[in-house]
């Protein structure tokens, strides 16, 4: 079935079963590689992307509930080649190690700060709270979070 997707402000059309995975349209269809697979059940984060302007967990929503949809991925926030504020500020603060779970992590962070742009500490933990990670950076995480929210049009 051709299904049209609106990914980081651009239709796409993909054949694909209505019931497939977005995480797995996204990476294999449209070669996005930004989401990845995690868990699987949309409980580690890595796959968020951003829905409408809500972070979601790709790997378990049905490509067919995305369209119609504005979707972002993290390949959609740099803008002519310059990286997003929050893009930028993980760098800065070297926020990631292994760097597997950043994308999802990126991606959840945006979608607070777009709606809560001046995000205190306890609204940037509940947003991130569902995005796993192991490596030990979430001082760090946490540090690169409130930079971007401290530069101006960091949300945007």
């Amino acid at each position: 079935m051709s299904i049209a997707l609106n990914v980081n402000g651009q239709t796409r059309n993909v054949t694909a079963d209505p019931e497939t995975p977005l995480l797995y349209v996204l990476r294999n269809d449209l070669q996005l590689k930004g989401a990845r697979f995690g868990c699987g059940t949309g409980h580690c984060g890595t796959c968020t992307v951003i829905i409408d302007g809500k972070a979601v967990p790709s790997c378990d929503l049905p490509v067919s509930a995305a369209s119609g949809k504005a979707i972002t991925t993290l390949e959609g926030l740099a803008t002519n080649g310059t990286l997003h504020p929050l893009q930028q500020a993980f760098l800065d603060e070297q926020a990631a190690q292994c760097g597997y779970c950043v994308s999802g992590i990126i991606m959840a962070a945006k979608a607070l700060l777009d709606a809560n742009p001046q995000a205190d500490d306890a609204a940037i933990r509940a947003a991130l709270n569902g995005n796993l990670c192991r490596c030990g950076t979430h001082h760090r995480i946490l540090r690169a979070v409130r930079r971007a929210a401290a530069t101006a049009g960091g949300a945007q």
